[in-house]
């Protein structure tokens, strides 16, 4: 900025201008040139011309309106030297005019001077003066306009620059900041709506799926076993439970429901009436002991009109191993049970109550436990119960529970493998503990066959299959019970029954023998077909009588000792 000041000033000088002194900082000031004299260097000495260090500026000589001349050439036309400031020609003594300069723009002597319109002195390579132009100024003093090339500006440093950029790049980053937050919310809340309404359509395709949806499921519907039968899978393996010490058989159907994700443990009275090999009516407990595993699962089959898979025959010794290895069970217990091996009077093995923990053992027992005068489903209602306290504390895994299998080392039935029960119980295991699991008891009339209750309840919704009970009138069913005291009477009796066209069923033997065997029926239409079995046993006809048949049975047969197997 401060070349413009000294271009040409000790070096290419430009002569039309002369210099006239400095400003208050240090700046020279310039005028336009006379015409060149000789120099004097003696012209101080005159005692006129200017003075820059006297007092106000005022002129050293008694000549007024005469302006400096550095060289001494004399008088020139009285030129007032140029103010940079604007403050006007400088104050001379009274009646002088502009005879001396005053570098800080102030009047030399009292006295407003008239502004002469001249040529101004100014800095030269700086643009030339900018014409005047009086303004009337409200004090009644014109105002000057200046060009801005005849300043210098020093550019001071704004210090102030940085805060303001600082200010600005954090009111940016605090926008930015809460657009991103919310965008981000906004992207949450998108995510949100998708995944509830994933979650809605998932449910309801579930409910439909497994037949839950109200209107939809099998259970509401009207058709009736179309639905609930043929549309969900199943997957239905029966257990016999063997009691090793006592005798008897306890037997359930273990039920996969695989599109509803239900698990159910159908227990089966002993007294279910089914058909053997021969087609002959029998009983559950008769055929499990006679016809064996294959011949059993086909007689289930064949009444409940279901599809079982397999058949796992489970002696008591073995639910006591499995009980051991899966570290007990608990159950709710309905009665005491004494220690079979405890003398009397000593603390009962199981007790009654909730939530108790049975070993191997106690699960035994209870399972096994029927009570003096209770019925046959009270002791399998208390075998169900240890089934699905096993099934809560079975691995879930398939690899697991087939371990525990192969621990027990039993043999199985060839139909069912130790990796596919394993995978079995591990799936009802799953149902059991997370609740979907439940025990429910066949319903058997007395005479063994199924009701309509039972076909509603159990057989269609549970098993999804149609009851179909042997037909009466296919065959006699005919109860024996041995009382003579002599073990192979009762077999005996089963042949000549056999062949005489009789279905026959095992009564068991008495605790007593008695002297005179006895034929009972129940109903009149009986009483022909009591005779007959009498006359094919060789009994008289006066030891038939009208009474309390089994339940499960036309005609029940109480053999004395009066029987005579030679006489049939």
């Amino acid at each position: 900025m401060n070349d413009r000041y000294d271009a040409g000033y000790g070096g290419d000088h430009d002569d039309r201008y002369e210099l006239v002194g400095y400003d208050e900082y240090g700046r020279p000031i310039y005028q336009p040139a006379a015409q060149q004299q000789p120099y004097d260097p003696y012209a101080q000495q005159q005692g006129y011309g200017y003075d820059p260090y006297a007092a106000g500026g005022q002129q050293t000589g008694q000549y007024p309106g005469q302006s400096y001349d550095p060289y001494g050439t004399g008088q020139q036309a009285p030129v007032p030297p140029y103010d940079p400031y604007g403050h006007g020609a400088a104050q001379g003594a009274p009646g002088a005019p502009g005879t001396s300069y005053d570098p800080y723009g102030q009047a030399a002597a009292s006295g407003q001077q008239p502004r002469v319109a001249e040529q101004t002195a100014y800095i030269p390579q700086q643009a030339g003066p900018v014409e005047e132009t009086d303004t009337p100024a409200g004090d009644g003093r014109s105002e000057r306009d200046y060009a801005t090339g005849q300043f210098a500006f020093v550019e001071e440093p704004d210090t102030d620059s940085e805060d303001v950029i600082d200010w600005l790049n954090f009111t940016e980053n605090r926008t930015e900041r809460r657009e991103e937050a919310k965008r981000r919310a906004r992207s949450r809340l998108v995510a949100l709506v998708v995944v509830l309404a994933l979650t809605a359509v998932g449910g309801v395709g579930y409910l439909w799926y497994a037949g839950k949806l109200p209107g939809l499921s099998s259970s509401d519907s009207k058709t009736g076993t179309a639905t609930s039968a043929a549309a969900q899978k199943r997957d239905v393996v029966v257990v016999h439970l063997h009691n090793t010490k006592k005798g008897g058989t306890s037997t359930a159907l273990l039920v996969d429901n695989t599109t509803t994700r239900q698990g159910t443990t159908v227990l089966l009275p002993n007294s279910l009436a089914v058909a053997d090999d021969d087609g002959s009516t029998t009983t559950l407990a008769k055929s499990v002991e006679d016809d064996g595993s294959s011949g059993t699962r086909e007689a289930i089959d064949t009444v409940l009109g279901t599809e079982i898979q397999g058949t796992w025959r489970l002696d008591t010794p073995y639910l006591q191993n499995l009980v051991d290895i899966i570290g007990n069970i608990e159950i709710d217990t309905n009665a005491d049970v004494p220690d079979p091996d405890g003398k009397k009077g000593t603390a009962p093995l199981v007790s009654k109550g909730k939530d108790r923990t049975l070993g191997g053992k106690a699960a035994v027992a209870y399972a096994t436990y029927r009570a003096s005068g209770e019925a046959q489903n009270a002791q399998l209602e208390r075998f169900g119960q240890v089934m699905q306290g096993v099934l809560r504390k079975v691995s879930s895994d398939a690899q697991g529970a087939t371990v525990t299998v192969q621990t027990l080392a039993q043999i199985l039935d060839p139909s069912l493998t130790d990796k596919d029960l394993g995978t079995f119980l591990a799936k009802l295991a799953d149902l059991a503990k997370g609740g979907d699991y439940k025990t429910a008891l066949l319903p058997v009339q007395t005479d063994g066959t199924l009701s309509a209750q039972a076909s509603d309840s159990v057989v269609k919704d549970v098993l999804g299959g149609t009851a179909k009970s042997p037909d009466k009138d296919a065959a006699v069913r005919v109860s024996v019970q041995n009382a003579s005291g002599v073990k192979g009477n009762s077999e005996k009796a089963r042949i000549v029954l056999l062949n005489g066209g009789f279905t026959f069923l095992e009564g068991g033997t008495a605790s007593a023998a008695q002297s005179a065997s006895k034929v009972v029926y129940t109903d009149a239409a009986d009483k022909e077909n009591a005779t007959e079995v009498a006359k094919t046993l060789g009994l008289p006809t006066s030891a038939v009588t009208k009474g309390k048949a089994s339940s499960n049975a036309n005609v029940s047969v109480v053999l004395g000792q009066d029987y005579e197997p030679s006489a049939s």
